[in-house]
Order: C-alpha cells, then sequence, then structure tokens
C-alpha cells in the first residue's frame, strides 16, 4: 500500500476526558486506503518538534474522507497537539503499518487505557459484528462506551475501583465471557502487561489471538530501528514497518 504525505485539515480537536482528545481531520486520501490496525504520524507545527508523533486510527469516514483519532496529554508533542484549531493544516503521513486480520465471524475486542481508542475502528468495520471488553481505572475514564454503542454487539466493562461495570482487570472477566461465548479470534491493544495475560487465556483456550504492539517510533517507515522488537523464533521485526499488529505467538 502507498505511503501518502499529505496536509489535513482539521475539522475538530476536543476534549473527551482527563487529558484525552478527539482529533479528527479531512484526509480522503487516507480515508480511502487505511485498515483498522493502522497508524498515521503527524508532523507538529509547535513548540520546534522535529520528530511526527505516530498515532493510531481510531475511526474514518471514507465517504466522507476524515479520519480521527484519539489522544492523550503526556508530553511536549501532545500537549502541543491540543492547541490545534479546526481549519488548521497538519501533515499526515500513512496509511502505515499492518492492520488486524478481519476475518473472524465471532471477534472478542479486548481494550485497556487509551489502547481501546483503535479498536473503534475494528468495531465500526465490523458492523455489530464484535464484542468488546474495555478496562479502566475508574468511571471518570470510561467515556468509551458511548463512542463503542453503535457498533459493538456487546460492551463488558471492568474498572480497577469497581465504580463502573465489574471491578477488577479485563483479564479477571475473560475467562467467564470465554465460557459463555464461542470467539473465534480475540484483537487486543493495551497494557503490555494485560496483552500477555490475554495472550495466554487464548492460548489455553485455542483462541487466535492478534496484539497490537507500541513502541517509540521516530520515522514509522522501518528506517531508524528505534521500534525494533525481538519474536519468540529469534528474529528482529520492526514495530512500525511489520506491525503493529502481530500474533500473539509471534511476540508475547
Amino acid at each position: 500500500m502507498p505511503k501518502i504525505s499529505i496536509d489535513a485539515i482539521i475539522l475538530e480537536n476536543k476534549p473527551l476526558g482527563s487529558d484525552i482528545y478527539q482529533l479528527s481531520v479531512a484526509c480522503p486520501e487516507i480515508a480511502s486506503c487505511a485498515q483498522p490496525g493502522m497508524f498515521v504520524q503527524l508532523q507538529i507545527n509547535r513548540e520546534m518538534l522535529l520528530l511526527r508523533r505516530p498515532l493510531s486510527i481510531a475511526d474514518l469516514d471514507a465517504a466522507a474522507g476524515t479520519v480521527t483519532f484519539i489522544y492523550r496529554r503526556i508530553g511536549k508533542g501532545t500537549a502541543a497537539m491540543t492547541s490545534l484549531q479546526p481549519q488548521e493544516k497538519i501533515n499526515c503521513l500513512g496509511p502505515l503499518g499492518h492492520g488486524f486480520a478481519m476475518t473472524a465471524k465471532n471477534p472478542l475486542l479486548i481494550g485497556g487505557g487509551l489502547g481501546i481508542a483503535p479498536l473503534l475502528f475494528v468495531a465500526h468495520r465490523l458492523a455489530g459484528q464484535a464484542d468488546i471488553l474495555m478496562g479502566g481505572r475508574c468511571r471518570q475514564e470510561m467515556f468509551w462506551p458511548e463512542l463503542f454503542q453503535p457498533y459493538a454487539r456487546k460492551i463488558f466493562i471492568t474498572t480497577d475501583d469497581g465504580s463502573l461495570g465489574t471491578k477488577g482487570f479485563t483479564i479477571d472477566l475473560l475467562p467467564m465471557l470465554l465460557q459463555q461465548e464461542k470467539y473465534d479470534q480475540i484483537i487486543v491493544c493495551g497494557p503490555e502487561i494485560m496483552m500477555r495475560g490475554v495472550a495466554k487465556i487464548a492460548a489455553a483456550a485455542s483462541i487466535p489471538c492478534q496484539v497490537s504492539l507500541e513502541k517509540r517510533m521516530a520515522c514509522g517507515l522501518g528506517a531508524c530501528l528505534s521500534c525494533s522488537c525481538d519474536t519468540n523464533d529469534g528474529r528482529r521485526v520492526k514495530v512500525c514497518k511489520d506491525g503493529p499488529v502481530f500474533w500473539a505467538q509471534e511476540v508475547l
């Protein structure tokens, strides 16, 4: 798939929750060909920032030509992003990486924290075919169900403090869900410790599992080697170019 570098027009950049923002841009060139699990490198013309910031695609509308990202304000780059205004331009390089396998008939999506964001695109593309299990620290962080409501078949929620859904972690609830439903694939994105736990449970249940890895990515094209990762068979792969999506048994 060809990589496109293009100036996109910002349509919206609004807060969703504590330090969480939704950025939508008009970029039909990327919206027409991106697949769930891919990402885009954004060039932020603020604060003398030289490196692009990689953001997974949270959703898109191919007909309208719009692409949506959900990001957390955590450093200088993302702090600068919060000041972006509608009608400004931002350069987008993408779509980058390889996406999720989308052939399952009855998949379960599992996300933790901001790792829930790329699963929204998956749920949208599957159009009521997938269930989602999502976890966060507390009710205040869990604005996600409203975003998934139009697309997910069933939504299961866990919070660390029990303020919403089931108290505990996603992997605490997962075994019960696997007993209730015959899922034919698990797609997971979130903290590595969570993905390792999910992969272990999926392997024990003989369910194919794909994970989306997060690494520091400077170029997004596989040239700088900053996101290199070892596989279980001894190979060295680049998360940006060979991933970010892998089968769990390859990398966990």
